[in-house]
């Protein structure tokens, strides 16, 4: 069954954001191509949900959580017959995966990832 496997935090002020998230959850970031990457652990150290931070593109772009999916032609399929939008198309991550946003049936954005080493 697909599972939440990361959020992404958008900011307006990337450096303040990860100051913020710093000071307050202890997270700490790792920057790779203008993102950055986090990883939260629990109460007791063990691994939480990955995350990033990234620039808001958009005045309308929200924060949202990546839902991890086997085969993300056919979940784009589904969502599409359910009364979704997809918003950002099915894009590669070179060497990582493939990714894409939607708009569920509420109006919230969320995200698709799919790991794909081949991905191009």
């Amino acid at each position: 069954m697909p599972t939440i496997n990361h959020f992404e935090i958008v900011a307006d002020d990337q450096e303040r954001a990860k100051k913020f998230y710093n000071d307050i959850f202890g997270w700490e970031f790792k920057e790779m191509m203008g993102y950055h990457f986090f990883e939260s652990t629990g109460h007791n150290g063990e691994k939480g949900l990955s995350g990033g931070l990234g620039p808001r593109q958009d005045p309308q772009q929200q924060s949202k959580p990546y839902i991890d999916v086997k085969d993300m032609d056919s979940y784009i399929a589904k969502i599409e017959a359910s009364g979704g939008k997809i918003i950002v198309p099915k894009m590669a991550v070179p060497n990582m995966g493939y990714m894409a946003h939607f708009i569920d049936c509420e109006g919230n954005q969320m995200a698709m990832w799919e790991t794909d080493e081949n991905a191009q």
